[in-house]
């Protein structure tokens, strides 16, 4: 049966560097995919690099100005983009603007803190 998870239902998660509240995952019923809304104030890294094992990611921007961090370099992001993190790829997402960045994160997982893999840094990667 569907499922209305109203935004004001869903968990809000105090990550480092961001606001997330996931709006769809395990905890609300999901059995194949996490949706969360994250927030990441002015001037901000999200968090340090990291990567998911076994599934990608996919960050649509709402809001804001950010760029994407990965070994291939630094991808500029505007409202209206869509990046596509293959499984297995570092990456950190920054808000490079002067309001909060808005993303959309979709996962096809209903937990990813299994596949999760965080680094302190660049080089710690």
């Amino acid at each position: 049966m569907a499922r209305i998870v109203r935004r004001r239902e869903a968990q809000v998660l105090d990550l480092p560097g961001r606001i997330a509240t996931e709006v769809a995952s395990a905890a609300t019923g999901a059995s194949s995919s996490t949706v969360r809304l994250v927030e990441i104030a002015p001037g901000t890294t999200a968090r340090g690099p990291h990567v998911h094992d076994g599934f990608e990611e996919v960050i649509h921007v709402l809001e804001g100005k950010g760029a994407l961090r990965t070994d291939g370099g630094d991808h500029p992001l505007s409202p209206g983009d869509t990046a596509l993190v293959p499984a297995g790829e570092r990456h950190q997402t920054m808000n490079i603007g002067n309001v909060t960045l808005a993303l959309l994160c979709v996962f096809p997982v209903a937990d990813i803190r299994p596949g999760t893999r965080e680094f302190e840094s660049w080089d710690s990667a």
